[in-house]
């Protein structure tokens, strides 16, 4: 009987590889988290012309002037959910559909809100043709989604003034929201947790640097033109 042949990895497979121990070396600990940056091939949803750029460890530019996260950053916005079950998690920003698609790879039922309809459009065509099941909505973002609620988790990928009462008020009680809050070019960025019917905590995790936030509970449309 002759054995069968060794199946070779492609170069994309061994970059994710390179990419997640390198996540791992950066203080990454949840297995859940590396395991779902393995699976996800994020060479599917950068720009064509970045393709070979998928996995450096930077944001890289997507249409409507907005970016695709670092995957750094992905995976520590992640963790500090702190989701281990597979739970209901509103995305805010669709944007390439890349954070969304780390989220359902771990199980979760993922809800993504994204203002331009054009990127809200080709991330659900990606999302569907990459395996990954995502309700995608078009729509304000910094309004939540209340029919979708309440959310064990909302992850928000671009910089708001403050945080929004109206996401904050769609968390269940227990529930988590990671979002970076500060300046246009400049934000920190938060968990907030909420721990009753009136009231939240919020623990800063370090800085980040996000697109702003448009919309009515966040920055004027005028700042992101």
């Amino acid at each position: 009987m002759k054995p069968s042949p060794q199946r070779q990895s492609t170069p994309f497979e061994l970059q994710r590889q390179a990419l997640v121990d390198s996540l791992r070396a950066r203080g990454v600990t949840s297995s859940r988290v590396l395991a779902a940056m393995a699976a996800v091939p994020r060479e599917q949803f950068v720009p064509p012309a970045l393709v070979m750029r998928a996995y450096e460890d930077s944001a890289l530019p997507i249409d409507n002037r907005q970016t695709i996260s670092q995957p750094f950053t992905v995976a520590i916005m992640t963790q500090a959910l702190e989701l281990d079950e597979p739970s209901r998690i509103l995305e805010i920003g669709t944007g390439s559909g890349y954070q969304a698609a780390v989220l359902a790879a771990m199980g979760h039922h993922v809800i993504s809100i994204e203002r331009h309809a054009a990127l809200s459009q080709r991330a659900r065509t990606v999302l569907a043709a990459a395996g990954y099941a995502v309700t995608c909505r078009v729509g304000d973002g910094t309004i939540g989604y209340r029919e979708g609620g309440p959310y064990d988790g909302i992850i928000v990928t671009a910089g708001a003034p403050d945080v929004p009462e109206l996401l904050a008020r769609q968390l269940r009680i227990g529930g988590r929201m990671v979002i970076p809050v500060g300046s246009i070019t400049e934000q920190a960025l938060y968990r907030v947790v909420r721990t009753g019917e009136q009231t939240w905590k919020g623990e800063e995790l370090g800085q980040a640097k996000f697109v702003p936030l448009i919309g009515r509970s966040g920055w004027d449309d005028s700042v992101g033109r």
